[in-house]
């Protein structure tokens, strides 16, 4: 009751923002959950959904996803693959800086170098150390020469983290500009020549980045023609508006969903400790009270379908019937923690009512084991912390890698090494078989307890015609919608 009321409110607001408008005229307006979108540098600050669709949008990198996740040209007009997989040589199109001068190889060979430098604060960076040369070979040319093969190199390359920035600026092929309400206006500058006034254009864009209550209401209002950006945590806010299950889209997206150990004491301190968290977990009830088409419980780090590792470890006791599980993980929390009942445990869960509901069946299901967790925000001193991602490419290293001894509590020493051994594999089936071990020796250590796949929603006018979903839950902006005669 409690969500439907706060969208009512958040509707009224809406609809008094966005008057009588035709929804098939002007601006397509979008929304997407989080903040203001800005154009930040990506190597300094994490991007939102809202700033990652504007990065999109005018800083554009060598290539980007089409609505379905294919790799199709950005900067780049076309690029070659050696044989052997370790160089991959792009030519940039004739473009230029939205403040004006061309873009040069040099130009972008140094933003490449930077988002996977020593000061990076990239999210990529880990999987950019694959990279072993970039070098600007004419003006229009550039090579990145690779340690050794990487199936899917190109979807890190398409991410809005890799967008080529100079001094605040991009390539476009979208500017920007202040909106009304703190929006921001997209358009195509092209579009505004004379010549072209009677050729089909693209709408522009009112990108709004705002919390989902509201955005849900505008989308209901009939002011908005996509809300994006939606995770498990905000789901109950869209199902609560009661959207035609049509609208209602969901991108099969792969990444990290489940419970990182951030405290080096207590139950979370030993390997079984943390282990019989994880098998107490009734993943396949927590899944079903989601009811996104698609999901399924996951026990492993790494999932299936992933070209390196294609038989993933999973725990010794995946496939042991849950009351069996419970039983074994109770006999392992009272011997490891005798006279603590309950044992205390705190877990760190973002904001939203689909986080409390996740967090009410980990609560109810490690009650069995004589374990009382008390959840509490994030940023606060936590025992687990819930991790949220998406895969920015299908390779099983960056599920990894999530978990070396720089990153982690809970690693390693011999999993960094086989790691590392992967990156340098002159073989795709010498990394395989390195990447295989690494699996295995982190599935042994339990940094991490899996539950699924994240879940991303988005809100979808049947106007926007280019919409798909896909694996990396990205949709450009200049793909959604087909051009129009003005």
């Amino acid at each position: 009751m409690r969500i439907r009321q706060g969208v009512a409110t958040a509707l009224v607001a809406s609809l008094l923002l966005a008057g009588c408008r035709d929804p098939e005229s002007g601006p397509v307006a979008i929304s997407a959950i989080g903040g203001a979108p800005t154009l930040a540098n990506p190597n300094r600050v994490a991007l939102d959904p809202p700033s990652a669709m504007l990065t999109a949008a005018t800083a554009q990198g060598l290539v980007r996803f089409d609505p379905a996740g294919q790799i199709e040209p950005a900067l780049a007009q076309s690029w070659t693959v050696t044989d052997d997989g370790t160089s991959y040589i792009f030519r940039i199109g004739r473009t230029e800086w939205t403040g004006g001068g061309s873009v040069t190889a040099q130009q972008v060979a140094f933003r490449l170098r930077a988002a996977a430098s020593r000061a990076s604060r990239n999210r990529l960076k880990p999987l950019l150390g694959a990279i072993a040369e970039i070098v600007a070979m004419t003006d229009r040319v550039i090579e990145i020469r690779l340690r050794s093969p990487r199936p899917n190199f190109l979807q890190l390359l398409a991410q809005p983290e890799m967008a080529i920035i100079r001094t605040g600026q991009g390539t476009g092929p979208f500017a920007a500009q202040p909106g009304p309400g703190g929006a921001t206006l997209l358009r195509l500058p092209s579009q505004q020549e004379e010549d072209e006034a009677e050729a089909p254009q693209l709408p522009d864009i009112l990108l709004r980045g705002e919390a989902a209550a509201l955005a849900v209401a505008r989308f209901q209002s009939g002011a908005a023609a996509l809300v994006t950006g939606g995770t498990a945590a905000d789901l109950p806010i869209a199902r609560a508006a009661a959207p035609a299950p049509a609208l209602l889209r969901f991108d099969p997206v792969g990444g990290m969903f489940g419970l990182a150990i951030a405290s080096r004491t207590g139950l979370v301190a030993d390997a079984e400790g943390r282990r019989a968290l994880g098998m107490a977990v009734d993943r396949e009830a927590l899944v079903a009270s989601l009811a996104v088409p698609g999901l399924a419980a996951r026990t492993g780090l790494v999932p299936p379908g992933i070209e390196e590792q294609p038989v993933p470890a999973t725990p010794g006791w995946a496939a042991d019937p849950l009351p069996v599980r419970q039983i074994v993980a109770r006999d392992t929390v009272t011997r490891l923690r005798p006279g603590a009942d309950p044992v205390k445990l705190r877990v760190a869960m973002p904001d939203g009512p689909g986080a409390r509901l996740i967090f009410a069946h980990l609560r109810r299901d490690w009650r069995a084991i004589g374990v009382d967790a008390e959840r509490v925000s994030a940023g606060e001193r936590a025992d687990l912390i819930f991790l949220d991602e998406v895969a920015p490419a299908n390779l099983a290293s960056w599920y990894l890698r999530h978990f070396t001894c720089d990153a982690s509590i809970v690693c390693s020493a011999e999993a960094d090494a086989a790691m590392e051994a992967a990156r340098n594999a002159p073989s795709f089936e010498q990394r395989r078989d390195s990447l295989a071990a690494a699996d295995r020796l982190l599935t042994e250590a339990v940094p991490f307890i899996s539950l699924a796949a994240p879940v991303r929603w988005s809100l979808v006018t049947p106007r926007l015609t280019g919409f798909q979903p896909n694996p990396f839950g990205i949709h450009f902006v200049g793909s959604l919608v087909s051009p129009r005669r003005r």
